[in-house]
């Protein structure tokens, strides 16, 4: 890891670009509404797992840090780890990533476009590349090793 990604400034400007990006995701007028139902949750049900840019995991595992936690609790069954296990709710809702927030979900309208969104996904990667990451990585992986820097 290069020594311009692990500063505390360069983690907290992504951080902070990383909530302006899902800020403005959530004042596009697509008509989206995540009802929280859970299922996109389950990845081995689903067949699709999330995949997050370095700031994207950085924020999420910051968020997960906040619950108490410091690492990712196992998830055998292929359920989200961000998944509280007993309510069923996600523990960083407000932080969750990207593909979270445009999901295949058909209750709360189906995935964005590719298209609607291209101009967000652009600044995410920009955003991974000023950390020196090395582009989308699965959640699991990405948010165990952002756990990992923030330490």
């Amino acid at each position: 890891m290069s020594r311009r990604s692990s500063r505390p400034e360069s983690v907290r400007t992504a951080l902070a670009t990383v909530r302006e990006i899902y800020a403005d995701l959530a004042t596009q007028p697509i008509e989206r509404n995540c009802v929280r139902k859970g299922e996109c949750c389950h990845f081995k049900l689903t067949g699709r797992t999330p995949f997050l840019t370095k700031g994207e995991a950085l924020l999420a595992a910051h968020a997960l840090r906040a619950t108490g936690r410091k690492s990712l609790p196992e998830n055998p069954n292929g359920v989200c780890p961000m998944l509280q296990s007993t309510t069923g709710d996600c523990l960083i809702y407000n932080d969750r990533p990207f593909g979270c927030r445009t999901h295949f979900c058909s209750a709360a309208g189906g995935p964005y476009a590719r298209s609607e969104v291209i101009d967000l996904i652009h600044r995410l990667e920009k955003i991974d590349a000023e950390l020196d990451g090395v582009g989308p990585r699965q959640l699991q992986s990405a948010v165990a090793d952002a756990l990992e820097t923030l330490r």
